[in-house]
């Protein structure tokens, strides 16, 4: 099996996960791992998918754009993936959040600050809250902490107006 990465985007409405998931299906793709989410009322979505040795890729992003094209998507891509381990993947380990009133730079110096302490970010939701004159912006992460790192930022809270919060992730058994 070789693995792509499928992202599309468009408007909101019934059926986009639908459509697209017919086309994988007609080509006997597998969705391995997804995220979806609507952000400011436009749907988004990537996709891990395998796909046959033999599938022919040039044709599954015809069939895909083809749906897009129906839905009126504004961006569909397929694009191979380069083969990974699993098991190295990084096991988050703690949960970041920030609020402050929103203004550029939030993501960039937290994220910033985590990548100067090797500290991997496995997954991360924003949210502006409120249109009024100072709207809240809102982040959560899920960070992959090394063993015997310390995350600190104090400083990065301070220098951007922000309240940061950090606290071990409480693993669930499945």
């Amino acid at each position: 099996m070789r693995h792509f990465a499928l992202s599309a985007v468009g408007r909101d409405r019934p059926g986009i996960v639908a459509a697209m998931s017919e086309v994988l299906l007609k080509h006997s793709a597998n969705i391995e791992d997804s995220q979806m989410t609507i952000l400011r009322g436009h749907f988004a979505m990537m996709l891990v998918v395998a796909m046959p040795e033999d599938a022919d890729a040039a044709v599954i992003r015809d069939d895909l754009s083809a749906a897009a094209a129906r839905l009126e998507l504004e961006a569909v891509a397929l694009s191979a993936l380069e083969e990974v381990d699993p098991a190295a993947e990084p096991m988050p380990s703690h949960i970041v959040t920030v609020y402050g009133v929103d203004h550029p730079g939030i993501v960039h110096a937290i994220t910033s600050a985590l990548a100067d302490r090797a500290i991997d970010i496995t997954d991360l939701t924003t949210r502006v809250v409120g249109e009024d004159d100072e709207p809240i912006y809102a982040l959560m992460m899920e960070v992959a902490v090394p063993p015997h790192e310390q995350i600190s930022l104090a400083d990065v809270a301070r220098e951007q107006g922000v309240e940061v919060t950090v606290r071990p992730l409480e693993t669930d058994a499945l």
